[in-house]
């Protein structure tokens, strides 16, 4: 099998990736690097394609001699959206149709594509399955929505099976710190640096967590699936508090954190977890890696390499 994997340098990407090799998959890489690293993919067999999928030409070119497309390249954050809401929506939605049109014109059959949780915005019940509401309140939450929504009239315009993989929280080897980063890899920067860590709220907020390896093995189960054109929420199915994900880190690193508290922050969640019984059903998939063993291996990676 050969696949495209856009955005493939970057943090999920390059674990996708990886796992596809693996598997004896044979892969292209197009990535712009504006956040991936070449770093990330290093020592793996590759064909790497420096570029962009806002580009056209180069959106059909790289869908040449392909059989399925996992489409990850994305801009990410509900905070990074709000600030540059015109290059959101140009990566997320625009760039995801010139990827289809290049699907289309080169004649793949397959795209499994990275969505979102965001797309549900205000949270309503607290286990959210595939039939939650879908109300999304930043610029990132309605991109990641339209594009997936595009990629569903795709599939059923020009015959093309698309599996939308939404994602809740994911964490993991190869995830940086950033300014719109993840809370795990923003802890671990500041716990390593001993500067102190915010937590917003009185942190019994809840996220369900997932590592970005069993998340690239869920890609994997949707591309070798039978099932047909899904919606599928993927994340652990369970939840833990901030307080708690930070006394867990705290521990794995022996290093004494001193904690500030902040006013909750504007469109935060109290409560989020993912319901997976769909993923389980149609994917045969469950999470493998208990976060507590997830983040020990997560904050030696990041020990190493990002000091």
């Amino acid at each position: 099998m050969k696949a495209l994997v856009t955005g493939g340098a970057g943090f999920i990407g390059s674990n996708v990736v990886k796992f596809l090799i693996e598997k004896g998959w044979e892969i292209r890489v197009i990535d712009n690097l504006s956040t991936g690293s070449k770093d990330n993919l290093n020592g793996l067999d590759i064909d790497f394609i420096n570029g962009d999928i806002c580009n056209e030409k180069t959106a059909l070119e790289v869908c040449e001699n392909i059989d399925v497309v996992f489409h990850l390249a994305a801009c990410v954050g509900r905070q990074k959206s709000i600030d540059h809401p015109q290059l959101d929506s140009q990566i997320n939605l625009l760039g995801t149709i010139n990827i289809l049109e290049g699907m289309r014109k080169k004649g793949v059959k397959r795209i499994i594509y990275s969505s979102s949780a965001a797309i549900f915005g205000e949270l309503i019940e607290t286990s959210i399955d595939e039939d939650h509401p879908q109300n999304a309140n930043s610029p990132y939450g309605v991109s990641k929505l339209a594009a997936e929504k595009m990629i569903l009239s795709y599939s059923e315009i020009y015959d093309i099976t698309a599996i939308c993989l939404r994602y809740f929280n994911i964490y993991g080897e190869n995830q940086r710190f950033d300014l719109y980063g993840n809370v795990i890899p923003i802890f671990a920067k500041r716990i390593f640096s001993k500067e102190p860590v915010t937590i917003y709220g009185d942190g019994e907020q809840t996220r369900d967590f997932v590592n970005v390896k069993d998340v690239a093995r869920a890609n994997y189960l949707a591309a070798v699936s039978n099932v047909e054109t899904q919606v599928i929420n993927l994340g652990s199915g369970t939840s833990i508090t901030i307080n708690k994900l930070l006394d867990i880190m705290k521990g794995i690193s022996t290093v004494k954190v001193l904690v500030e508290n902040q006013p909750m922050r504007a469109g935060d969640v109290r409560d989020c977890k993912a319901n997976i019984n769909k993923a389980y059903s149609l994917l045969k998939f469950d999470a493998q890696i208990e976060l507590n063993e997830g983040l020990k291996e997560y904050m030696f990676w990041y020990r190493e390499n990002c000091l």
